[in-house]
């Protein structure tokens, strides 16, 4: 299969991911589509259809095209080896939030860890990243960047990594304000019985977005360090 970006994700296993593949409507690790859960009075389709290309994930490392002289078989060695210098992270919980107009699983507790395994993520794999195009720049420029994140885009591709980096698992597009209570509220029945408590981010997963615009799962490596 043929990969045009590449990204590093945290993935769930288990029920949550089985849940959650079926509330977005799509499988990465095993890439395929998923019938969505019959949900009174919401379009499930409709609510997902933003995010659904990439899955039930949280991002580590945000989607890059390959640099000019590296491989994706040279990226999935480096990114085994770099998860075996990693330790597993555990935190008290996933829990529902509101991220601005969308509503993502969030981490409560200590984030330190966590986000010192993000940065180191971002910067080790970092010599596969091609640079981003002036228009994919610009694209970005147009959110209104603080000077912290506009310096990541900069240096890194993409303004929330680092300092500006918060870990959220996506699961709508950007609703009405209308909307929030009643999606949050079926968010909440659907997904509590699966949150773990504590959770534990014990591996990461290299995916691909393949010529068919979905992300796929190319590689999973147990964070051993």
């Amino acid at each position: 299969m043929k990969f045009d970006r590449y990204a590093i994700y945290f993935t769930p296993q288990g029920s949550l991911a089985e849940v959650g593949a079926a509330w977005l409507g799509w499988d990465v690790a095993r890439g395929q589509r998923v019938a969505h859960p019959q949900v009174a009075g919401l379009d499930v389709s409709g609510v997902t259809e933003k995010p659904r290309k990439y899955g039930l994930h949280a991002t580590i490392k945000p989607p890059f095209s390959l640099a000019d002289g590296t491989t994706t078989e040279a990226l999935v060695f480096a990114f085994t080896a770099l998860c075996a210098q990693i330790a597993p992270v555990t935190l008290e919980r996933l829990t529902l939030s509101r991220l601005g107009r969308f509503i993502a699983l969030t981490a409560e507790g200590d984030s330190n860890a966590l986000d010192a395994m993000a940065a180191k993520v971002v910067a080790n794999l970092d010599a596969f990243r091609a640079p981003p195009s002036d228009a994919d720049l610009a694209r970005r420029r147009r959110a209104n960047l603080t000077p912290v994140q506009d310096a990541n885009l900069e240096r890194w591709g993409y303004p929330y990594v680092m300092d500006a980096f918060r870990f959220h698992i996506t699961l709508t597009g950007k609703l009405p304000k209308s909307e929030q209570a009643r999606v949050s509220a079926a968010l909440m029945t659907y997904f509590t019985p699966y949150l773990p408590q504590p959770f534990m981010l014990d591996s990461l997963a290299l995916v691909g977005e393949a010529e068919d615009g979905m992300f796929h799962e190319i590689h999973r490596a147990t964070l051993s360090g």
